[in-house]
Order: C-alpha cells, then sequence, then structure tokens
C-alpha cells in the first residue's frame, strides 16, 4: 500500500502532462458555434454614434454581413480595425456590436480610427455577446441574407483570415444567392 502511494505523484503527473500535451494541439480560433446554421439572436439595442435610436436584429437581414464584436479595451480589435475598414470598402456591410464597453470611448474610438460600420450595437450588458457565445472581443460572424449565422470567427480579423476564410465563404453565399434568384 505504501508503495502504491509513492507512485501516485508519478501517475498524476502523467495524467496531467497528457492534457496539456494534447491542448498544445487545439486550436483555439476553432471553437464551434451553436449559433451556426442559426438566426442572428433577437435584440433591441441603442447604437453607439446616436444614442437615442434603437436597433434591432430585424435591421440587420436582407443581404449578407459581417457582424463584429469589438471593445475599445480589446488590443486585438485595434489590430483587426484597418483590415475591417478596407473590407467596408469593398461593399459588403458591416455592423458593429460595442461588447462591455463605456459609451464616450466607444465613440472616440470610432471618430479617431475611421468608423466601417454600418451602425453599432452598444451592448453595454453584454448580452447580446451571451446570446451569440462571444466569449471575448475581437469575434466576427458570417451572415447571409436570410439573417442565418454561416461562420463564427474568434480572433483578430486580417488580410490572410479575410482573403482565405471570410471571403470565399461571403462569395460562396453570394453565389448561392443568385442563383436562388435566377431559378
Amino acid at each position: 500500500m505504501k508503495r502504491a502511494i509513492l507512485f501516485f505523484p508519478l501517475i498524476l503527473f502523467i495524467v496531467i502532462g497528457g492534457f496539456l500535451y494534447k491542448g498544445l494541439f487545439l486550436n483555439p480560433q476553432a471553437m464551434p458555434s451553436a449559433l451556426e446554421g442559426q438566426p442572428v439572436p433577437e435584440f433591441k439595442l441603442l447604437t453607439v454614434n446616436n444614442p437615442e435610436r434603437v436597433v434591432t436584429n430585424k435591421d440587420l437581414t436582407g443581404e449578407v454581413y459581417l457582424l463584429n464584436v469589438w471593445a475599445t479595451w480589446c488590443a486585438g480589435c485595434k489590430i483587426e480595425h484597418p483590415h475591417l475598414i478596407n473590407i467596408a470598402n469593398t461593399g459588403l456591410p458591416i455592423y458593429g456590436i460595442n461588447y462591455k464597453d463605456e459609451l464616450e470611448a466607444a465613440q472616440q474610438w470610432l471618430k479617431d480610427y475611421q468608423d466601417p460600420y454600418q451602425f453599432t450595437a452598444y451592448d453595454v450588458s453584454g448580452q447580446l455577446g451571451l446570446d451569440l457565445g462571444v466569449f471575448g472581443a475581437p469575434e466576427t460572424f458570417v451572415v447571409d441574407h436570410h439573417g442565418i449565422i454561416r461562420l463564427r470567427y474568434a480572433g483578430t480579423i486580417d488580410e490572410n483570415i479575410w482573403l482565405n476564410k471570410i471571403k470565399p465563404l461571403v462569395d460562396t453565399i453570394k453565389q448561392e444567392a443568385a442563383l436562388v434568384v435566377k431559378s
């Protein structure tokens, strides 16, 4: 019995080491979303640039768009922001969700760094983020013209992610929609 107790720390070390080793091969950006294939959750929020304007999920339907969760306290959001401006300049609508932030800071951010969004919903409580399954900012959702979430991307969007992951999906969705219209 005493011998078995002596080996317990070694066995525990091996088990923990196995879990940690497996973790080395996980992709932190490949977080599955229970909402892929589901509609954007219902919401009713004020906007950052016009705190008297109320927007809902119904304001988002009708075209393919990106839904970008961001905050001024998010370092990755600052890195991602110029890429979002470039994407918006291609004509793809982007809607923002300012997540658990200070309103004045968010307004100043959009003035200082340019505003790529059609509008930004102000999610001060984080409830919409919770409903979307957001772990933190930045996170971006590709939503089709029916309001169905087709992709959740957790992390900073850069040119590589845009060209190799998001843009091909957006193009495919637009092609699918065009085929439906033609038939």
